[in-house]
């Protein structure tokens, strides 16, 4: 029976447990990244477990998310991000350099290793064929520290691809096809494995865009088989030297299978507020368009950017439109500049920022009221643009380039017009943005602290009875955007817990603060697919701050679910979704003998309020119980409780 190549690698990285899906394994980790929204916490539970140097192969810490320097604060993230890395033997990615998943791409993947990252797009690595997954700060920190991770081994999904795809059919349209297949839950707990002669007419940077939007699915990872391709992208950037081949065997076994035909693909959009909401942008219509965002993660690459210029070379952007552009990278920046295709945009009329996240987070950029935003990134929660009104369609490069010359939502395979093919170039490598560690160690840096970085919060063991209030009574699909907001006002705040908690759920319960701080110990109660959206560990440390023990929901999102785990906060599950109707805000919830409970399979909690007893499923594993018992990670790696 053939192996996936998923599998493969990670049974060439397991250091304890069986491949057995659903059961606990730990891998080793060769590499980790973080940023600097989720990084300053990373570091400081890095120097909380007295660590020396780091035990991976390679860790980066990439500035990318909280470029905009009006205050102090994120500066003084900085400093302390650069200081910690050097005492720890961590490369450090200045400001400016460009966004954490292309710049590793770029420099640094190699196929067949595992990944870490303190971002949840961190999947993006599978473009390469690596097992490249998304995790809490934490769990990056102990990374970095011990060298492995502890998780549940996915399912495996494959994705087999045939045809492929016509001019302006792209990347995007891929992803976005499988997300309107699956949805944004049909990939947790699995893997997304991509197969097929289909495959072999995507290019790396197409593959990163879908492994990137692997995360909107849910999935643990996404990944892409090595190739020919692979071979000429790692030419590209200098680095032929780390190809490796891989691939699945010919006759691998699947949990799951569904099929994707490229040719029969056209220009897609993610329509308001989710990733897969999606529709053909044909059928959607001429819309009015009011902003044009192009960039992120998912779709700053120098194919992208180029087939942009290419568009533009010539024409003006709509006068009622505003076009907004920031590459993946100083490297794909410096080339734009020297082959004219920069001067091709800002001609045309685009704007052309740095090399950051930005406008996908938040961070600058916010479309005026009631906006109509095209964007090439990869989620489109409301509110996340800083927008509150703004009505954000997720696009491809080539349909968001024609749509901000027209004016309005665009199909370009009707318009008619042809479009050139982006043949790979060598792009010269900029190195002037790292900073190497050289040597010096913990005891030769001092750490840089800023008045704005406080601890971060730490619980205390579960104690014998657990009494909590509900707080909250949620729907389905909360986000972590909606548990902890993240834009250009509150991002310089990411470092300070205290300061955050007083805005968490800020969006849909502006009162959610108050009340927890008045009542002591309380619950969250959710519906489906909890906590999805980003890897920010802050979704789960802001509601510890404010007394949080317990969220009750009908599933959870992984990672948000690690988060809350790694925080002493127990996700429960109802083992009768009809229970979640059954729950008010304000009800007191009594978990007896809660040491012994989680030790269960399923547990029961007295609602004293109406004295309905519901039964809630634990299915912890070991460490995860550990971790419960002694009130979080931090403390079981430290010893208390």
């Amino acid at each position: 029976m053939g192996k996936t190549l998923a599998y493969k690698i990670i049974e060439g990285h397991l250091t304890d447990g069986e491949m057995s899906p659903g059961s606990e394994i730990t891998i080793r980790v060769d590499q980790t990244l973080t940023q600097d929204s989720t990084g300053t916490m990373v570091y400081l539970q890095l120097e909380a477990m007295e660590a020396e140097k780091v035990k991976t192969e390679l860790s980066v810490a990439y500035v990318d998310h909280n470029t905009l320097q009006n205050g102090f604060e994120n500066a003084d993230d900085h400093a302390f991000i650069e200081s910690v890395a050097k005492r720890h033997g961590v490369i450090f990615s200045k400001p400016g350099n460009g966004i954490c998943h292309q710049l590793h791409l770029e420099n640094y993947g190699i196929p067949g290793k595992t990944l870490l990252g303190s971002d949840s797009h961190t999947p993006t690595g599978g473009g390469l064929g690596m097992i490249a997954i998304g995790a809490g700060g934490l769990d990056v920190a102990v990374a970095m520290a011990q060298g492995r991770y502890t998780f549940a081994l996915p399912r495996v999904l494959n994705v087999e691809l045939s045809g492929r795809l016509r001019p302006w059919a792209s990347a995007k349209d891929v992803i976005l096809r499988v997300l309107e297949i699956l949805t944004v839950k049909g990939g947790v707990g699995k893997i997304i494995e991509y197969t097929g002669e289909g495959v072999t007419a995507l290019s790396v940077t197409d593959r990163a865009t879908i492994t990137n939007m692997g995360a909107e699915l849910g999935a643990t990872a996404s990944i892409f088989p090595s190739d020919e391709n692979t071979r000429a992208y790692l030419k590209s950037q200098g680095r032929e030297n780390d190809y490796v081949p891989l691939a699945a065997d010919a006759d691998a076994v699947y949990d799951e299978r569904i099929a994707v035909n490229l040719s029969e693909l056209a220009p897609l959009a993610a329509k308001p507020h989710s990733p897969d909401n999606v529709s053909g942008v044909a059928e959607i219509g001429p819309i009015k368009v009011d902003q044009v965002a192009i960039g992120s993660c998912t779709n700053s690459s120098y194919a992208d950017l180029m087939k942009v210029a290419a568009i533009l070379r010539g024409r003006s952007v709509h006068p009622e439109v505003s076009l907004v552009v920031s590459p993946g990278s100083s490297r794909i920046l410096s080339k734009l500049a020297a082959n004219g295709a920069l001067a091709d945009m800002i001609n045309a009329g685009a704007r052309v920022i740095e090399n950051a996240c930005g406008p996908c987070i938040g961070m600058g950029q916010s479309p005026k009221s009631g906006a109509v935003s095209l964007r090439t990134f990869n989620r489109n929660f409301k509110g996340r643009s800083g927008t509150a009104d703004a009505q954000v369609y997720l696009v491809s490069p080539e349909t968001a380039a024609i749509s901000a010359v027209k004016g309005v939502l665009t199909d370009g395979m009707a318009s008619g017009e042809a479009l050139p093919e982006i043949q790979a170039e060598y792009l010269p490598p900029v190195t002037s943005f790292l900073v190497y560690p050289d040597g010096s160690g913990k005891s030769g840096t001092a750490v840089a602290m800023g008045p704005n970085i406080k601890p971060f919060p730490r619980n205390e063991p579960l104690p014998g009875e657990l009494t909590v209030t509900v707080a909250l009574k949620a729907g389905d699909n909360i986000t972590t955007d909606d548990i902890m907001p993240s834009d250009s006002r509150l991002l310089p705040f990411r470092s300070n817990v205290p300061y955050l908690a007083d805005y968490c759920f800020e969006k849909i319960d502006p009162g959610f603060a108050a009340r927890c701080k008045a009542v002591g110990p309380c619950a969250v109660v959710g519906g489906g697919n909890y906590g999805q959206g980003s890897s920010r560990e802050h979704a789960a440390l802001a509601p510890l701050h404010l007394g949080v023990r317990m969220v009750l929901a009908k599933s959870f999102a992984r990672i948000h679910r690690s988060n809350l785990i790694n925080s002493g906060i127990l996700p429960l599950l109802f083992a009768d979704p009809e229970d979640y109707s059954r729950l008010a805000e304000g009800h007191v919830l009594a978990l007896r003998d809660a040491p012994g409970q989680i030790l269960r399979e399923s547990l029961r909690v007295e609602n004293t309020s109406t004295g309905e007893v519901y039964e809630l499923l634990a299915g912890f594993s070991e460490q995860e119980k550990a971790m419960l018992l002694a009130g979080g990670k931090i403390n079981l790696i430290r010893g208390r409780g």
